[in-house]
């Protein structure tokens, strides 16, 4: 997501940093790349003529053009504008109202409503809200069985939905259910259709009218590009619709929708859908994003997801064993584990400030087939050779080789990163940095 976009900008950048001198003639011809860039990006035609514009205005000017860093200064001016386009701040579910607050899920079939219901049940649980997941589409019996799966395995209660019932019905009856399971929240997981029509919005104007949800959110696929931002029109148009989703932002998605929507429909981007699995939905923030596509990274969503995955307890064992030097090959793979926990580790460099920028580290790719490796190769090691690596000879290592279907190689590599590894910790405890780390991550 926005790779393209953010190579484009950061060569136009680069550009305009080798100007001795800004002047109006070089940052015309800049912009103009710029514009090419958000344009090839799938970004509405219209928000790019806005975007170019508001650029302009702001960086031709006395106080740019006389900085003693007018290259950065055109950065940041294309950050604050970045910004702007997309909301300049992370706005809220809405759960008003008296319990259970209902979310109605809108969207095109196809559009990944069903698994963003799911997705949605997990975040609010996060926060302390007990769902309740609500099928209300009987036109596809996929989608009832798909919803009542996802509810099952994440042990959320769901209205037993069927295909003769009618939508308005299942929600009012819905909310009762909710209300009896001491619920506060209920997700209306409702019908698409393959295009927008008459019968789609009508049928969910009357469950509007019906259940008054605290919340309607449009889930839009960001891989259709300038299409999701017409589709978020037609919905809003029709619905008045608090905000949208933005699913797959994974995939080849070049950016266009996240920073089209809000210029377009007046309505914010709430959430975006990072991955397949069930906790890969985040909260949409405009500056975290404009920095992505800048390529300064994004350390806020680094560090948010860190702490989802510590165990403070664990924390506080290992950081005890980091002082003493007594960190395992069984605390090394735990560890590692918790890392794998926190999303693709390719997505998690990319958050990391200035990798996209530099020449080593950007286009960098981790085989994390390696990762998988390594955890078998420790696995198939007694507790005892765990706690103590210097045991592990020859006879040894070919039996530990055999159980995790690696190489003696293979063995003596792990063996060698995990001994550099703890001369490190020894080097950090010795000059008294181990203190000021905190807890949580390994200090490497």
């Amino acid at each position: 997501m926005f790779e393209n976009l953010s190579n484009r900008l950061n060569s136009v950048f680069k550009k305009l940093k080798g100007q001795g001198k800004l002047t109006e003639k070089n940052i015309e011809e800049g912009l103009k790349d710029v514009r090419l860039a958000l344009l090839e990006a799938d970004v509405h035609y219209r928000v790019v003529k806005q975007l170019i514009s508001d650029i302009q205005g702001r960086a031709i000017g006395q106080e740019v053009l006389s900085s003693l860093t007018p290259g950065q200064q055109v950065i940041k001016i294309v950050n604050d504008c970045l910004k702007e386009l997309m909301g300049d701040k992370n706005e809220e579910l809405a759960l008003s109202g008296p319990p259970p607050a209902a979310v109605m899920l809108v969207g095109l079939q196809g559009s990944g409503k069903t698994t963003t219901a799911g997705k949605l049940s997990v975040f609010l649980r996060k926060q302390g809200k007990r769902p309740y997941l609500v099928p209300v589409d009987v036109y596809r019996p996929a989608a009832i069985d798909q919803l009542q799966k996802l509810a099952s395995e994440l042990s959320v209660p769901v209205f037993p939905s069927t295909t003769e019932m009618q939508p308005v019905r299942i929600c009012r009856e819905a909310k009762e259910a909710a209300q009896s399971a001491g619920c506060d929240t209920m997700i209306l997981d409702t019908a698409g259709r393959l295009h927008v029509d008459e019968t789609l919005m009508a049928e969910l104007v009357d469950i509007k009218k019906a259940v008054q949800p605290s919340d309607i959110l449009l889930v839009a696929d960001a891989m259709t590009g300038q299409d999701a931002v017409n589709i978020a029109k037609s919905f809003n148009d029709a619905l008045d619709i608090g905000g949208v989703i933005l699913s797959k932002m994974d995939g080849d998605a070049r950016g266009g929708a996240a920073l089209s929507i809000k210029a377009i429909t007046g309505k914010p981007i709430k959430f975006i859908g990072v991955g397949e699995k069930l906790n890969e939905l985040e909260r949409f923030h405009p500056d975290r994003m404009a920095s992505r596509i800048l390529g300064m990274g994004d350390m806020l969503s680094l560090i948010e997801k860190a702490q989802s995955v510590v165990d403070e307890k664990k924390a506080a064992e290992l950081e005890k064993k980091l002082r003493k030097n007594e960190f395992t090959l069984a605390d090394f793979r735990d560890q590692m584990a918790q890392v794998r926990r926190m999303g693709s580790l390719n997505d998690l460099i990319k958050l990391i400030p200035g990798v996209s920028k530099s020449k080593h580290l950007s286009g960098l790719q981790v085989d994390e087939r390696e990762l998988v490796k390594i955890e078998a190769i420790i696995n198939s090691m007694t507790p005892v050779e765990r706690r103590n690596h210097q045991m592990i000879n020859g006879s040894r290592r070919k039996r530990i080789a055999k159980g995790s279907g690696t190489s003696i190689q293979d063995i003596n590599q792990l063996l060698k990163n995990y001994s550099q590894v703890l001369k490190m910790i020894k080097k950090i405890n010795k000059g008294g940095l181990m203190r000021g780390m905190g807890r949580g991550m390994m200090p490497f």
